[in-house]
């Protein structure tokens, strides 16, 4: 294959599309094959919601560590690390509803090799991509979540009917392994040399933690400068708190839909997800085709200067995000299956043009250091899904006790009411704060 015809970057940007695929197939399989273990076994809400939240404390733990390792020896080997730790976990892992502290501790194991992954993401993209095509990489490699998340509800549930909930770990543990063996043969740091990687029109290339070195120019003779990490910037940067808050309120209603949904369906509905046929995947599958509609909406407006770097991403953030919290709100209220895959289609596929503002706006305001701010957003973003995934079992469990059948739309009223009322107050925060202007040099 001639790299000029197909350039490397394009290679890179499809195997990541990739990974996330695969990442999301294992998130959202570990939830339906647990919901139906758990069903079986007789696990009540709250337990689920602390089972299902544990993986949640692992990927937090990592994401800043995550981005700090990407930085130092270069997120091409830290993806590579990450994939091989989780597919082993989940290669070795019963799927036993009754052993919790073994389910409590693997989750915890892969959320924390996960939580690598992301950071090292965008520090591999910061490196590879230029800036004429940063929002449709990071949206064709976003998108890769929700096409998994659409795969996994179509294919998984008839998986875990047929051939039990413990076939599903064994998926996923090949599935790793595939992508580890791919990424291992194709995958690539980028140019060594800042000054010839810019030339050739790579993105900005992401120097090692510590002194950072970078060759200067003066008269045909190259010096050195030294710089370190502005963390103090970072952390109280206004612009990188609206990044923070929205990353937050998109995995909150992202990981409250992706854990809690089989369990509305089965319990809210009275309604199997394997007798959905193909519509089930549709609110991933849907957040797939959004994701990547942003990414060439905004490349276009950018690149054709209809607006700003700036305008474009609070358009395309305010859009998505106002429209999804009309969507979560409205969506106890739809009592028919039908009803609920095109209320959550809606929710989904607009978070999902969102970020298209918020997600690329890390490669903006700091392409630098691009991985490191993924990881302190991504923080906030994990912990939406400690909180949601564990405060929606709780609330379902406290509706039980109020004398409230889960078939009762009250019951599910303020899970989905908490995800639709930050969607709001994210949009004004993002309008308000966010800038499209490089602010990290």
């Amino acid at each position: 294959m001639s790299t000029a015809r197909f350039p490397k970057r394009y290679v890179i940007v499809f195997l990541t599309f990739v990974c996330t695929c695969v990442c999301y197939i294992e998130r959202v399989g570990f939830s339906i094959a647990y919901t139906a273990a758990a069903d079986a076994a007789g696990i009540n809400q709250s337990r689920k919601g602390i089972i299902l939240a544990t993986f949640y404390y692992g990927y937090a733990c990592s994401q800043v560590p995550g981005g700090l390792a990407a930085q130092k020896i270069g997120g091409r080997r830290v993806l590579l690390f990450s994939f091989a730790l989780w597919s082993l976990t989940c290669a070795f892992v019963p799927m036993d509803p009754n052993r919790v502290t073994v389910l409590v501790v693997a989750r915890f194991l892969v959320g924390v090799s996960q939580g690598f992954i992301f950071p090292s993401i965008h520090n591999v993209l910061a490196q590879w991509v230029p800036q004429h095509e940063k929002s449709r990489a990071v949206s064709l490699t976003t998108s890769g979540m929700y096409f998994g998340a659409a795969l996994a509800t179509l294919l998984l549930p008839s998986l875990v009917k047929f051939q039990g909930p413990e076939s599903v770990f064994l998926v996923e543990a090949i599935l790793g392994a595939l992508w580890s063996l791919l990424w291992f043969k194709y995958s690539s740091d980028a140019p060594s040399d800042y000054s010839k990687a810019a030339a050739s029109d790579f993105g900005e290339f992401v120097l090692p933690i510590g002194h950072v070195k970078e060759k200067v120019e003066d008269g045909g003779v190259y010096s050195i400068k030294t710089s370190k990490i502005p963390w103090k910037k970072i952390l109280f940067s206004l612009p990188v708190l609206a990044i923070v808050v929205n990353n937050f309120t998109f995995h909150y209603g992202l990981y409250v839909l992706m854990n809690w949904l089989p369990t509305y369906f089965e319990l809210g509905l009275q309604h199997s997800l394997q007798d959905m046929g193909s519509s089930k995947m549709l609110p991933y599958f849907n957040m797939f085709v959004f994701s990547n509609i942003g990414g060439v909406i905004a490349d276009h407006f950018i690149t054709k200067k209809v607006f700003s770097v700036t305008r474009t991403r609070k358009i395309l953030n305010t859009v998505g995000f106002v429209i999804a919290s009309f969507a979560l709100i409205a969506l106890p209220w739809f009592r028919t299956p039908d009803g609920v895959v095109l209320c959550s289609s809606i929710a989904l596929g607009f978070l999902a043009l969102g970020r298209a503002g918020f997600a690329v706006n890390h490669l903006d305001v700091a392409p630098r250091y691009a991985g490191i701010i993924m990881g302190v957003s991504n923080t906030a973003g994990t912990l939406a899904g400690i909180v949601g995934v564990d405060l929606t079992g709780r609330l379902l469990e406290a509706a039980k006790l109020a004398q409230l059948d889960l078939t009762n739309p009250e019951s599910w009223t303020t899970v989905f009411l908490i995800p639709g009322v930050l969607c709001i107050f994210s949009s004004v925060v993002f309008l308000v704060l966010a800038t499209g202007d490089r602010i990290f040099e």
